[in-house]
């Protein structure tokens, strides 16, 4: 972990009648009034935000992800208790793996893809193909993350003994490959009905598919639809805020 954090404020609006809130906040004023960090809202959710540290295709933290944060735009975050909410009905949480993602971090990307003689990560996360091809069908100058409107997600079954355990998707996320596409029929028919299974549960909160990565979502009314934010994912250190 980059930097240590406990209760250090709150943010709130208006969920259906409810009052929602969130006992972090950020120190960065750049950040519109309604995106909000979830990771305190969202039930039983893992977040596990994968660019934070060292696990990940580039394998380096990544810039812009000064502190392990989901942030999203208001209506999706709506939609994410809403799809939460609807795993757990079944036995299954949200793991929650990236969200909004600032477009510094979407330029490390390319900077990384760019650099052909580095191949650190190769084996787990582009076996198949060369480095060389990733920028364009993998890697793009802009990412929908960064409208605040998407988000990378998997799922973990609750087991006979109370515990979350990983659900086969088939493919690690960010795998570079044709095994990742969301209807692949080379998967098999477990992980093809697991895949399904995700879809459904972000459909309750009015998220779509990517029909090339499975775990990723985006909802399907946007508010800043051609907007790419830029604010890094910090937290603030002032307890009077």
């Amino acid at each position: 972990m980059k930097k240590a954090f406990g209760i250090l404020g709150f943010i709130c609006f208006t969920l259906a009648g409810c009052s929602l809130s969130s006992n972090r906040t950020t120190d960065n004023k750049l950040m519109p009034n309604d995106f909000i960090i979830v990771n305190d809202l969202v039930k039983e959710a893992h977040f596990d935000i994968k660019y934070y540290g060292k696990d990940n295709f580039v394998g380096t933290p990544v810039d812009g992800y000064d502190a392990p944060l989901c942030v999203l735009q208001k209506r999706a975050a709506e939609g994410l208790v809403k799809a939460s909410n609807a795993a757990l009905k079944e036995g299954y949480r949200l793991k929650i793996l990236d969200c909004y993602r600032p477009q510094r971090a979407v330029s490390h990307f390319v900077r990384w893809a760019s650099n052909l003689a580095d191949t650190v990560t190769k084996t787990h996360y582009y076996p198949n193909i060369p480095k060389s091809t990733l920028l364009g069908p993998y890697i793009a100058e802009k990412s929908g993350h960064s409208r605040g409107a998407t988000l990378d997600v998997t799922l973990e079954k609750r087991s006979a003994e109370n515990t979350w355990e990983p659900v086969d998707m088939g493919t690690p996320f960010d795998f570079f490959d044709p095994l990742s596409h969301t209807v692949n029929s080379e998967v098999g028919e477990s992980v093809l009905q697991n895949r399904q299974r995700l879809i459904r549960y972000m459909q309750a909160g009015n998220f779509v598919n990517y029909e090339l990565e499975w775990w990723h979502f985006s909802q399907q009314e946007q508010v800043y639809p051609n907007t790419y934010f830029d604010f890094p994912l910090q937290l603030t250190t002032d307890n009077t805020r």
